[in-house]
């Protein structure tokens, strides 16, 4: 077949996907086309979307039921129970905040899988959606008219190899979080205070104090992160907002995409589906960040650090005087929340975003000096607004934040007083975004 003709059958002739099909036809010619989309249909079921969540969830579960997993028993519910009550009666204490919990549950690791997940679906679709859609916009627009339904075909391939790769990254983490804030978002149902007594049980094993002392210190975090998202209404839209507007200002720069996908596709061999996992390895869809991006991952960060500082704080009081193993335990949880562990690195590779609160210990440090020097009300009367919110800059100088009679962060004490009051008592906030 001479080179015109085969350029005249071929619609993905001069594009990086003319190496991926010279494989699936052995060398020439068209594919066969019925059999090409057959063998992917093979592998996926429909879905809607750019991500088969039925299958991510599937993998999800199948991974964790590969280890022990048995359902929660009465006795753990009721342990559970008992200590997010005892945990809200310390909080009392340390904050005008009051009980966010409406709900506890003691959740098997299956358990958590389904409870977190339509809040995963929302942090992880965006991203998702721009990395499938970034297959289409590296092809040329001939072979897009021409290779349209082809093209579908392999979108949809490529979203079902990310819900495996979700899929596993969710069973992993189902098999390390502690709690439903453990990563500083609330991935769990609003009022519900959650606890994974598996992982509690593990974590506990590596650490000298007892594992009715650890439930009891994770209970109170799991309450201050509950009490925190009751009583700041902007507060969840705020933190999942900026995972979400990293992902809307993606840039994809088709010029190196087209080069990526020209590397990796060179010499796939179709028949082994197997083989389009390189698809989403490799950084192939690696894209290029945006000024936004850059902006929404600082608020991410920075609010992060701010939440987890606060819930340090807080527990830090609830314990001083009761709780000797406290400290260690403190210690325990910042090493484990700032080093970036393995539920932190498994978030990096779902969503393509580290949480990993770096400035958490500058955060504590500035709520704890801010309370000390003007009260708990001055403390929490922060969180009324975002635009009130310390900035990275403040965390530069934690001991600094709000100590100038002048600083621009100042209110009025009656502005004050009233926007407190509004926000203790579940009034709207206001959500203009700090410059």
């Amino acid at each position: 077949m001479s080179d015109d003709a085969d350029e005249g059958q071929n619609p993905f002739k001069g594009t990086p996907f003319e190496q991926f099909f010279s494989g699936a036809m052995g060398g020439g010619g068209i594919p066969d086309l019925g059999a090409l989309f057959s063998q992917i249909q093979a592998m996926m079921q429909p879905y809607d979307g750019p991500l088969n969540w039925d299958l991510a969830l599937d993998i999800a579960r199948k991974q964790v039921a590969q280890g022990q997993d048995p359902s929660t028993t009465q006795r753990q519910q009721d342990r559970v129970a008992d200590a997010v009550r005892l945990a809200d009666h310390w909080l009392d204490e340390t904050t005008d905040f009051p009980s966010g919990v409406t709900a506890t549950a003691a959740w098997s690791r299956a358990e958590w899988i389904v409870g977190t997940t339509e809040v995963w679906k929302g942090l992880v679709e965006p991203i998702a959606a721009s990395s499938v859609n970034a297959l289409g916009s590296a092809m040329p627009e001939q072979a897009q008219a021409m290779g349209g339904q082809l093209l579908g075909m392999l979108q949809r391939a490529v979203g079902a190899m990310l819900a495996q790769q979700i899929g596993s990254g969710l069973g992993g983490l189902a098999g390390e979080v502690l709690t439903a804030s453990d990563i500083g978002l609330p991935l769990g149902a609003h009022g519900k205070a959650a606890l994974v007594p598996a992982n509690i049980a593990e974590f506990a094993a590596g650490l000298e104090a007892s594992e009715d002392d650890v439930l009891l210190y994770l209970a109170l975090r799991e309450a201050a992160h509950q009490r925190l998202f009751a009583h700041v209404p902007w507060l969840r839209d705020h933190l999942i907002g900026a995972v979400t507007d990293y992902a809307h200002g993606l840039e994809v720069n088709t010029a190196n995409l087209q080069s990526r996908m020209e590397e990796q596709l060179r010499g796939m061999d179709l028949s082994n589906l197997e083989s389009l996992q390189q698809l989403t390895e490799g950084g192939l869809f690696d894209l290029s960040q945006s000024p936004e991006q850059d902006a929404a991952l600082q608020r991410l960060e920075v609010t992060l650090a701010l939440v987890e500082g606060w819930v340090d704080e807080v527990v830090g009081q609830a314990t001083a005087e009761r709780m000797p193993s406290a400290g260690a335990l403190q210690e325990a949880v910042r090493r484990r929340r700032a080093s970036g562990g393995p539920a932190e690195q498994t978030f990096a590779s779902l969503v393509g975003l580290e949480l990993r609160p770096r400035r958490l210990r500058d955060a504590s440090v500035l709520w704890g000096s801010l309370r000390t020097r003007q009260g708990t009300e001055a403390r929490d009367g922060v969180w009324m607004s975002p635009h009130l919110l310390p900035t990275a800059a403040d965390l530069d100088d934690p001991l600094g934040f709000r100590e100038g009679a002048d600083s621009p962060d100042q209110l009025s004490d009656e502005d004050f007083e009233a926007g407190l009051r509004d926000l203790l008592d579940g009034g709207p906030g206001d959500d203009r975004p700090r410059e």
